[in-house]
């Protein structure tokens, strides 16, 4: 009999090799612009950088608000260009933002990584869990915490290989927010419930 608590259905354990590939509604998204980032109208004029950027979910959401928008991953969508974010790095100072939906495995890496690529801030969506560890807490945390640490209210679905509107999930997600310059405490913060308001009937049209 399959074991339906949520502490096993918030599980989410990928192979190695595995592309790790959970595509972001992008409501989910939109919810970072318009609750999280302090002057969405300001973005017009910056870059992004979105290195995991699958079919381009996540990335055709940013290219709603940045003025130049670069999608890359290390396996082929048909989305982007085929570039591992972590074997061919990208030049320091590279893009004004690093926004992504990382692999769960390789998160902690990414944030190092994109760190030294964004001028201006970067933002991972992860398991609200990605904050436990003491590994991520002994190279992330303890010396570069996120500013903000933006915790979803609502379930935000994902399904491997696919977007699904109907799909559930017992996984919380959260949005960290690292903003280069900040000098405040992180800030705890809530992304109010914003599912019917910020989704699109086009979000699940095929490619």
């Amino acid at each position: 009999m399959q074991n339906t608590s949520h502490a096993v259905m918030a599980q989410r354990t990928e192979a190695t090799d595995s592309p790790d590939d959970f595509p972001t509604p992008p409501w989910a998204t939109r919810g970072l612009i318009e609750h999280i980032l302090e002057d969405k109208t300001s973005l017009r004029d910056l870059t992004c950088l979105e290195p995991a950027c699958g079919a381009g979910h996540m990335a055709k959401v940013l290219g709603e608000y940045f003025g130049t928008v670069h999608a890359t991953d290390a396996y082929h969508y048909g989305y982007g260009s085929v570039r591992d974010f972590l074997a061919y790095p990208y030049e320091a100072n590279g893009f004004d933002w690093v926004i992504t939906n990382p692999p769960f495995r390789l998160a902690e890496d990414f944030v190092l990584r994109a760190l030294l690529v964004a001028r201006k801030g970067v933002a991972i969506l992860a398991r609200t869990v990605f904050l436990e560890s003491s590994g991520r807490y002994q190279s992330i945390f303890r010396d570069a915490p996120p500013s903000k640490f933006a915790q979803f209210v609502e379930r935000v679905p994902m399904v491997k290989g696919r977007l699904d509107r109907k799909a559930t999930t017992a996984t919380g997600y959260a949005w960290l927010v690292w903003e280069k310059g900040a000098t405040c405490a992180p800030r705890l913060m809530w992304i109010p419930p914003c599912r019917k308001v910020l989704e699109r009937r086009h979000d699940y049209d095929a490619p």
